[in-house]
């Protein structure tokens, strides 16, 4: 069992990658750490507890994260991704809010749980707040995944930067240098985790689960925003569910041991670096980066957490 404190910006990964948490009986949710991303952080914050409420665990607290990144610029949404309110056409009730607990809730989470994992997803923001004002978190914390950056391979956003280092990349230089037992999931493997409506029909004819009966009109927006984007995909990527998947399944990836950076301004902002040479030697800390893993693996294993059977 994983017992983790969850850190995302909903959005439609970021969605999946939520109920996929909820539904997996190997994960225990501790918070939710609602940031801006995808969205502004209150309409993440709404999303987040629709999907609380759906899945009828309106009993895990949702943390107050980030506005904005590090550097205090505006931060850039994808509603051509994401839709407006990041759930693609789907919105929560009129006067539905979510409502936020305070940050510093992390720490008494840490404290009262034993070997805690904290999964970041979106934008490094929150994550690095959470060690600069209490620089102890990276000792005390078990382990650190995250899903971000590119090596060796295009990014999403610029040339070679993904979207989560490029969002803020001084919180993500920071965290890449700090913590240790890190987990990186880079768009090297999420971008293979490729679930069609296929897919999604299947695990729909599985179950009647509340929080899965959204998600076929949430991933139909997402294909079609994909399709754009990269014509004849037939799907779209699940980056933030693999992410989790690999965490609860180590040995449905491959890592490499090496020292990371983060680039924080210029042509090269949020692009990630890291020295795979025969001759260069695995990084001090235990820090790790994702560079394969197993589509059919993690095909079979999204397929059963969400539909609650083998």
């Amino acid at each position: 069992m994983k017992n983790i404190i969850l850190f995302a910006d909903p959005g439609i990964d970021d969605t999946l990658a939520i109920m996929y948490a909820l539904l997996n009986p190997e994960i225990k949710v501790l918070g939710i750490v609602s940031s801006y991303g995808n969205v502004d952080k209150e309409q993440a914050t709404d999303n987040i507890a629709y999907l609380l409420k759906l899945a009828g665990r309106t009993d895990i607290p949702i943390i107050g994260g980030a506005n904005s990144p590090s550097s205090g610029k505006i931060p850039t949404y994808y509603p051509e991704i994401h839709g407006q309110e990041g759930l693609g056409p789907i919105r929560p009730p009129e006067n539905f809010s979510g409502e936020l607990t305070n940050f510093s809730k992390i720490y008494t989470i840490i404290e009262e749980n034993d070997d805690v994992t904290i999964v970041d997803v979106g934008r490094n923001t929150s994550l690095a707040s959470l060690y600069l004002l209490g620089e102890n978190i990276a000792k005390e914390v078990n382990e650190f995944y995250i899903m971000g950056g590119a090596f060796l391979v295009p990014g999403n956003v610029t040339a070679s930067a993904e979207a989560n280092f490029y969002g803020d990349p001084i919180a993500s230089e920071l965290i890449v240098k700090n913590l240790d037992n890190l987990y990186i999931a880079p768009l090297n493997v999420t971008n293979k985790a490729i679930v069609t409506l296929e897919h999604i029909k299947i695990i729909q004819q599985m179950t009647d689960n509340p929080l899965v009966e959204i998600i076929d009109d949430i991933m139909k927006y997402y294909i079609d925003a994909y399709t754009k984007l990269v014509p004849g995909i037939n799907g779209a990527p699940l980056h933030d569910v693999v992410t989790l998947s690999l965490m609860v399944n180590p040995d449905m990836g491959k890592t490499i041991r090496r020292d990371v950076e983060v680039l924080t301004s210029g042509s090269g902002q949020g692009t990630s670096i890291a020295d795979f040479r025969v001759s260069s030697k695995p990084a001090e800390k235990n820090i790790n980066i994702y560079l394969e893993f197993d589509y059919q693996l993690f095909l079979e294993d999204f397929i059963k957490v969400m539909t609650g059977k083998k």
